[in-house]
Formats: C-alpha cells, sequence, structure tokens
C-alpha cells in the first residue's frame, strides 16, 4: 500500500482551503490523475482524507489502530499539511537505502526543479506509521506565506494558486505512482 493523504482540520475559523484542504486536495488529485492515464501500478494506491488532527490526531489513531496488523504491506506513508505552495521537494524518514531511491525518483522531476530530499517527514497523521519503521514522506515547499493564512480567517480558496498546486499534484503524483510500480518495496 502507498498511502497519500491530507487532512481536513479547519476547525477554528476560515474555511482550511489552504491548511490543509491543499494537501487533500493534491492527493485526490494524484490518484485521479494516475487513474486518468491509464497507469496500474503494481501496488495499490490508497488515499486518505484524516480527520481530527487538531483534536489530537484521534482520526490517524484511529486508522493506525484499524491497519496496524498489516503494517509490512505499507510501502510509504505520504502526507501533505503545509500548504500547496511552490514545491521544492520531499522530506523523507526511512533507511538510507531508502533515501537513495527517493533522491534517484526525485530526479524525475527536474523538469519542474523540484527534486530535493529533506531529513525526516512531518505529518502528525502519518507519525504512528514512521514510528513503526514505515517510510514517510512529506511534501516541502515554498512556506513563505504560510503562516499568514494559518487558521485565520484568510484561510481560503483565493490563497490556493492553481499552478503552485498543479505542480504539488505533479510531485505527489509522480512520486505515489512511481513507488507503487516498484519491483520491490522501499528498504526498511
Amino acid at each position: 500500500i502507498v498511502l497519500v493523504s491530507g487532512h481536513l482540520d479547519s476547525w477554528d475559523v476560515g474555511q482550511g482551503a489552504m491548511d490543509d484542504g491543499g494537501g487533500a486536495f493534491i492527493s485526490w488529485e494524484a490518484l485521479s490523475l494516475i487513474k486518468d492515464l491509464g497507469l496500474r501500478p503494481k501496488r495499490t494506491l490508497r488515499l486518505v482524507l484524516w480527520t481530527g488532527e487538531e483534536q489530537g490526531g484521534i482520526g490517524a489513531k484511529q486508522y493506525y489502530q484499524s491497519h496496524k496488523e498489516n503494517i509490512s504491506n505499507f510501502d510509504i506513508v505520504m502526507e501533505s499539511d503545509e500548504g500547496t505552495f511552490k514545491p521544492s521537494g520531499l522530506g523523507f524518514t526511512g533507511t538510507a537505502k531508502a533515501r537513495d531511491i527517493v533522491k534517484e525518483l526525485m530526479t524525475l522531476l527536474q523538469p519542474i526543479n523540484v527534486t530535493d530530499v529533506y531529513d525526516n517527514a512531518d505529518g502528525t497523521d502519518i507519525d504512528y506509521w514512521m514510528r513503526d519503521g514505515v517510510p514517510g514522506a512529506s511534501l516541502h515547499n515554498d512556506i513563505n506565506k504560510y503562516f499568514w493564512f494559518h487558521h485565520s480567517q484568510g484561510d481560503t480558496m483565493t490563497v490556493q494558486d492553481p499552478n503552485q498546486m498543479n505542480l504539488c499534484a505533479a510531485v505527489w503524483t509522480v512520486v505515489s505512482y512511481v513507488i507503487a510500480d516498484m519491483e520491490e518495496m522501499l528498504p526498511r
């Protein structure tokens, strides 16, 4: 299973379009693009739209509790939770061998200049899996404006730049598809 995800957590003000509707949108779009292209990877791609992240990660905890008996089937868990501004690469948590594979994979994104692999994936909703050794990835993007809108009345759809979101969706699509279609799972 290659899990792609974002969460719907606007609970105080605003619409939550950037935090974290953007992560949910690009995760949905990644699987939609793969389907529209008629691609069928070797492994299952699974979309999870988390809930309850701001209330202690209760949605992620419940999902983990329900699926942890199949942890050996999870190849990578991916979460986008820092907006969907201009992407620069991935945060990655995993073994050195897995990191080398992800670095090689990211070279496919040179045409859009998104090739960096940063230390440590971030994501409340994927932490349970990473603590148990499942490789994890998080989208890195230009967050200079993130806290202009984070949990504010300004977090509306007008914050989303369609071109930047398309780039984020491209990253999510390429990474999830390539990992799901590799001969072997990422090394643990």
